[in-house]
């Protein structure tokens, strides 16, 4: 009658181990990786001297970040939308990789606030990991926003920096 006793506890660790989340779901879940919005992807625009890379919604204004370069360069323009009380710096973040970069201001042309543009390189590690994750965020004092690649866009932000060097 003694190994009855311990059986049943057995038993119940057993259906409840069979629950839990296995090693892939806890991954999947716990990856950190931002998930993205319905309408927004990153679009590609080429030609024959120059490269764009814009986030947005397609065939709208509503483009928070665009990412600008000529053929071969190494070098990127960056453009970001923002709120006039705005600090003047675009700040980007992937994977735990930041980039703060000094920017100059002008008033939008075609929203309420500001249009900041900055210069970077495409080594520079925050665009390192965004090439990789196909994710970059913006953020700043009181805000981040995830600007993430929807399924199959990738090979956009990799052709992109393939054009710029």
């Amino acid at each position: 009658m003694r190994p009855i006793i311990w059986l049943a506890p057995a038993a119940a660790a057993l259906a409840l181990s069979a629950c839990a989340p296995t090693a892939s779901h806890l991954t999947a879940a716990t990856n950190g990786a931002p998930i993205p919005v319905v309408g927004y992807d990153w679009h590609l625009n080429a030609d024959a001297d120059e490269a764009s890379l814009s986030y947005g919604m397609a065939e709208t204004d509503d483009v928070p970040l665009d990412l600008s370069c000529r053929l071969g360069s190494g070098a990127l323009q960056i453009l970001q939308t923002v709120a006039e009380d705005h600090p003047r710096v675009i700040a980007l973040e992937s994977g735990g990789d930041t980039e703060t970069y000094p920017a100059k201001a002008e008033p939008s042309a075609m929203h309420d606030g500001l249009d900041l543009t900055a210069v970077a390189r495409t080594t520079d590690p925050v665009f390192l990991r965004f090439r990789k994750l196909g994710w970059l965020a913006t953020y700043g004092p009181d805000y981040r926003t995830p600007l993430v690649a929807q399924q199959g866009s990738a090979p956009q932000i990799d052709r992109f920096f393939t054009l710029c060097g």
